[in-house]
């Protein structure tokens, strides 16, 4: 396996220990190992451990130095192994979609406290990605009606691929956030969900980010237009104490309080990330 080592790693061992001399994570380097072996992710570490003078064939050793590189580069672990655990839900990933952060669970915890009181709660997910908000939403709450929306059909394919492998049913539309909703019909949502792009477009995180769809990331000069747009559309789709949930940098949390106020929500307040960041705010309309 060429990877700029003195010595050609042969067995298991060798080869993820050489990956990490070479800067990566020991978790990555075993995680994708396991993937070129094709181990189940709950499985991968302690086989990874027993087998650790296992001898591996030039094919994988090849294929294993490629992945390596790859990471090295700064591209995404989830799109090297196509798949990401959300929400306890392991969900297929590609370059079409983020990868969902952990953060994001805030989002959808929020989201069950206000639904499960009801007997029969609408969602729609705006800019759903993987699906992984509306997806989460379907398994924790199964009687809930869910919609999630996309502009992106190559997105829009992933999600209802993993809606279909994990035998969740949820409406896929196609469309700029509520483009494809019923505009004419009265307001019929209990709960609007979003994780919109909130990066402003000169922020230098951006580079870091290069591998992942940027149409999911920047808005604008200030990071807000999405959600701008997102909070001037809510009302109209909204049912009379519906809330409208927002994911949002954390620096933004006081300007998200402040578009939810000027138009009208009520109840609106800022949830915390797990580190302790102001990441989710909200606020229902009364």
């Amino acid at each position: 396996m060429s990877l700029g080592l003195p010595e050609d790693p042969s067995n298991v061992a060798q080869a993820w220990q050489a990956a990490t001399r070479l800067g990566l994570e020991r978790l990555d380097a075993q995680a994708l190992l396991a993937h070129v072996l094709g181990l189940p992710p709950e499985r991968a570490r302690a086989w990874l451990l027993a087998h650790d003078t296992d001898l591996l064939s030039t094919e994988r050793l090849t294929r294993y130095a490629e992945l390596v590189q790859r990471r090295s580069a700064g591209e995404p672990l989830a799109y090297l192994v196509g798949e990401k655990e959300f929400f306890g839900l392991c969900l297929a990933v590609t370059p079409a979609v983020l990868v969902p952060r952990p953060d994001t669970e805030t989002l959808v915890e929020w989201a069950i406290e206000l639904l499960q009181v009801l007997p029969a709660p609408r969602v729609v997910d705006l800019g759903t990605g993987s699906g992984a908000i509306a997806l989460s939403l379907k398994h924790a709450l199964p009687h809930a009606d869910v919609s999630a929306v996309d502009l992106s059909p190559a997105a829009l394919a992933v999600a209802r691929s993993n809606g279909e492998r994990l035998g969740l049913p949820v409406r896929w539309l196609q469309g700029s956030w509520f483009e494809p909703l019923d505009a004419g019909a009265p307001p019929c949502f209990d709960l609007i969900v979003s994780n919109p792009p909130y990066i402003a477009q000169n922020d230098p995180h951006l580079a870091a980010l290069q591998h992942e769809p940027q149409l999911a990331l920047g808005s604008g000069p200030d990071g807000l237009d999405a959600l701008r747009q997102i909070v001037a559309g809510a009302a109209a789709y909204l049912r009379p104490g519906g809330w409208l949930l927002l994911e949002h940098g954390h620096q933004q949390d006081a300007d998200v309080r402040g578009l939810l106020r000027a138009a009208g929500f009520d109840a609106v307040s800022t949830r915390l990330d797990l580190a302790g960041r102001p990441r989710c705010t909200g606020g229902d309309l009364t």
